[in-house]
């Protein structure tokens, strides 16, 4: 049985990776940092379903937190097949009003934590020359937003570091590869008006906004055997948005 973990797992996109992983048949580590009341209600309905999954709290700016949650699973399953680093934050501004503290947060939570969960997955992995390590950035981590340029800065460096250590893991048969969401429909969006989302959703060419099932979907394919020769690669899943 495979087992796979899941920062930012409880809510969102992070939510539906760690239901899908689950009732795919993984162990699921759903790794959290504030939103403990979902998480444990996640941990509960899996568990209800006849499905294994366990909640950890990672804050992932934490280099002990990471290193955690990857010694938690392997004492508790034995091993860590996949790493989902997902765990992530988003804010809107000019570049004008950006402060030094929004930039630390958004660089900390974004790009420095992908770093440390990557790292602490990369050493368990290479022991057992076997894993999967799938990063979650942004489309806009590739085309760049306006009126976000920290968020765009934080996942371009996740794309960066994914080809980076994808060629670093390769001979030790661990495969690194990333997911570059479009416009989802999770809380992020809460600040959009009704009207923001329908303009998005018409600049979108497959006419919809995303779920985080579309997300999961891709990363479940990522992280499997179908995707053994894959690695090193960004798969855009945003309707055709940046085309």
């Amino acid at each position: 049985m495979k087992t796979a973990i899941v920062t930012g797992g409880a809510t969102g996109i992070g939510r539906a990776v760690s239901s899908l992983f689950a009732e795919k048949g993984y162990n699921v580590v759903i790794g959290y940092n504030k939103s403990i009341d979902a998480a444990k209600e996640l941990e509960t309905k899996l568990i209800k379903q006849g499905f294994s999954a366990v909640i950890y709290n990672c804050d992932v700016t934490k280099t002990s937190d990471t290193y955690g949650i990857v010694d938690f699973a392997v004492q508790k399953f034995g091993k860590v097949d996949t790493f989902v680093c997902n765990a992530g934050i988003a804010q809107q501004k000019l570049i004008t009003d950006i402060t030094d503290e929004d930039w630390s947060n958004m660089i900390n939570t974004n790009l420095t934590g992908c770093f440390n969960c990557c790292r602490a997955a990369a050493k368990s992995m290479i022991s057992r020359h076997s894993g999967s390590i799938v990063n979650i950035s942004s489309m806009w981590g590739i085309s760049g937003a306006s009126c976000e340029v920290h968020y765009s800065a934080s996942k371009s460096g996740v794309i960066g570091l994914t080809k980076a250590l994808a060629k670093e893991l390769a001979p030790s048969n661990i495969r690194v590869n990333c997911v570059a969401p479009g416009v989802i429909k999770t809380d992020m969006l809460s600040s959009f008006s009704a009207e923001d989302l329908e303009r998005l959703r018409v600049e979108t060419p497959l006419s919809r906004l995303g779920t985080p099932e579309d997300i999961a979907k891709a990363v479940l394919f990522l992280s499997s055997d179908d995707a053994s020769f894959i690695t090193g690669q960004v798969l855009s899943v945003d309707g055709g948005f940046i085309l």
